[in-house]
């Protein structure tokens, strides 16, 4: 990919950027600014070489329809605070926007499009929608990884009509993932959750041979509890995964990589209940299991005294509850403590949600913002967003 950074004139230069802006918002207003966050400094690199920055961005799944809920306007109020500039939002039809006429104020720097899912050409990825979104600016930059798993209009056919660059932040994430997929300083750890197997089986199995040490936690795990013949009593499990784990097992004996989960657990009858740590063999019935009990949480503690590189994805138990939170908040306040010491890459909406919470994010090595294009990655698939700017 050719980098923004290694363009040497960008003054007065239209710069059409590719972000991703879908933040969660409740009654006009931005809970997690997290995604906004990542952005300012590709916007501030720009401004800084004097270029003028088109946004192109989304919010929700509108479906090719207008939907002023799904109004770009909370965003572009937040990012001017940000960036201390006046941000416009353009909010005209697309198809009547000509480039002489976007920049008509010269004090204006940075304008955002109206939610780009609005038109039904962009999921579509509608080649002649791409086309006329080119011809709006001088230079295409994305800088939205966590859409570059879809095949849209303005994240991979656009790159057809304009020269294209990455961004600082899409160059971050690559990188990062480099670092655990390819350029692996080992012993390597991957801590992985999640609800289904059939989800991850696909990551699992294309990080076997590369990684030392593969932890199953999370409902993911309950599965192998019951594939190994433990009573898992109400707990919630994926039917017919029986075949998915023995892939998993059969992978593990033909690396040298090892695999672990846990061996004492957390329940509670309801999920909003309390919690009881339990052995494996003393489940009952009627049991939920939520959390890792204090055992396993020590022996991941241990796997991890012996790691170069750690990744994480899924939280360890219900965190949701404080009740069952303790395996998760534990283990993230273990890999901070080792800054300096391990590589950490954390990603998964649930696992970022963990380490805010506890305001520890910059205490890790890499934490993605991207959910689908991050886990996609890590099954070894070339992103359709990545592929289109090579």
């Amino acid at each position: 990919m050719k980098s923004i950074t290694e363009l040497e004139k960008l003054n007065n230069q239209i710069v059409l950027l590719r972000l991703d802006l879908n933040v969660p918002i409740l009654d006009g207003k931005i809970i997690d600014t997290n995604r906004i966050d990542k952005i300012i400094p590709t916007i501030k690199f720009l401004l800084s070489k004097n270029a003028k920055i088109i946004i192109i961005s989304h919010i929700g799944r509108p479906k090719g329809n207008f939907k002023s809920e799904l109004s770009l306007k909370p965003v572009k109020d937040n990012l001017s605070l940000k960036v201390k500039e006046s941000v416009k939002l353009e909010k005209r039809d697309i198809f009547k926007l000509k480039k002489d006429n976007l920049f008509q104020d010269e004090d204006n720097r940075i304008l955002i499009l109206e939610n780009i899912r609005f038109y039904p050409e962009e999921e579509n990825n509608n080649e002649k929608f791409s086309e006329h979104l080119a011809k709006l600016g001088d230079i295409y930059v994305n800088d939205a990884f966590s859409c570059s798993h879809r095949e849209h209009a303005s994240v991979t056919s656009i790159t057809k009509f304009i020269p294209s660059y990455s961004g600082l932040q899409i160059n971050s994430e690559v990188e990062a993932l480099k670092k655990i997929t390819s350029e692996i300083k080992k012993p390597i750890t991957c801590i992985i959750g999640g609800s289904k197997i059939s989800t991850k089986i696909d990551i699992i199995k294309n990080l076997i041979p590369k990684f030392d040490n593969i932890i199953i936690v999370g409902a993911m795990a309950n599965n192998i509890f019951k594939f190994k013949g433990h009573n898992i009593g109400a707990s919630l499990f994926e039917k017919d995964s029986e075949n998915l784990i023995e892939e998993i097992f059969s992978e593990i004996k033909k690396n040298s990589c090892k695999i672990y989960f846990p061996e004492d657990v957390k329940i509670g009858k309801e999920l909003n209940g309390g919690s009881v740590q339990k052995s494996l063999n003393q489940i009952e019935n009627d049991d939920m299991i939520l959390d890792v009990g204090s055992k396993t949480i020590q022996n991941i503690k241990n796997v991890i005294d012996h790691s170069s590189t750690i990744l994480w994805n899924g939280p360890l138990g219900y965190f949701e509850n404080p009740n069952f939170s303790t395996g998760s908040l534990e283990i993230a306040k273990y890999i901070a403590n080792k800054e300096g010491e391990i590589y950490s890459v954390i990603g998964g909406g649930d696992t970022v949600s963990v380490i805010n919470s506890i305001n520890i994010k910059d205490k890790f090595n890499f934490v993605s913002t991207a959910g689908g294009a991050f886990l996609e990655y890590l099954e070894g698939k070339i992103l359709p967003g990545i592929r289109a700017l090579k």
